[in-house]
């Protein structure tokens, strides 16, 4: 597919998805790489678009560099922010009480704290990504170590045995030190990287996916 292709399928599914204003996205396309730029009004928005932009056959990577401009003069104030965040954390039955702590500088949430698995952590971030006013979420929320690498890479192949999206004998799974877990190998699509990922996710104590997966 050629890249100018590409790029009108990019921006006919960004239209067509219905929780984006797409009117102020920018889409341009070299090699496969697609760089968005332009401005949303909501931090949701932002990272709906990448998530669009993931599903599009032909995509290789992003570089996203869309910015949060809140629609209107008023902004919310960030104590306000910060107690929505707060509340919305609270009501999540997925985040154990009192495990994360919430600041906020100009739009701008930060997450702290520990949890005893990756869904946990996420689960923070989903929680406030759609609060008024945020502008980002940087979730430094830490996930402790409760498996053995053993038990851990053993999780990570079972579950791509069991997920159709994956082609698992194509990919190799390494355990390394303080819970981080490379993956290596190639797919024919984009969407089967991501499912590794997730699928590498999923396994309990792990921190971080180094991603060495190709695409072609």
């Amino acid at each position: 597919m050629s890249d100018s292709a590409l790029r009108q399928d990019i921006i006919d599914e960004l239209d067509f998805e219905p929780s984006i204003d797409a009117a102020d996205i920018g889409v341009a396309v070299e090699n496969g790489i697609v760089t968005l730029s332009g401005h949303v009004a909501t931090y949701a928005q932002k990272l709906a678009a990448e998530k669009v932009v993931r599903r599009v056959k032909g995509v290789k990577g992003i570089a996203e560099e869309i910015e949060v401009r809140p629609a209107g003069t008023h902004r919310t104030a960030d104590d306000e922010i910060a107690k929505r965040a707060v509340d919305s954390i609270n009501w999540s039955t997925s985040i154990p009480d009192g495990a994360v702590q919430v600041t906020v500088q100009q739009g701008h949430i930060t997450l702290r704290g520990e949890v005893g698995w990756w869904y946990q952590q996420t689960a923070a971030a989903d929680a406030v990504k759609g609060l008024a006013g945020v502008t980002a979420v940087s979730n430094h929320i830490d996930i402790k170590p409760r498996a053995s690498a053993g038990d851990v890479r053993k999780r990570i192949e079972e579950a791509f045995k069991r997920n159709a999206e994956v082609e698992a004998q194509e990919i190799t799974v390494d355990v390394l030190a303080d819970g981080k877990v490379r993956l290596e190998g190639k797919v024919k699509l984009w969407s089967e990287r991501r499912a590794a990922e997730r699928a590498a996710w999923s396994a309990p104590g792990v921190k971080s996916v180094e991603d060495r997966i190709t695409v072609g």
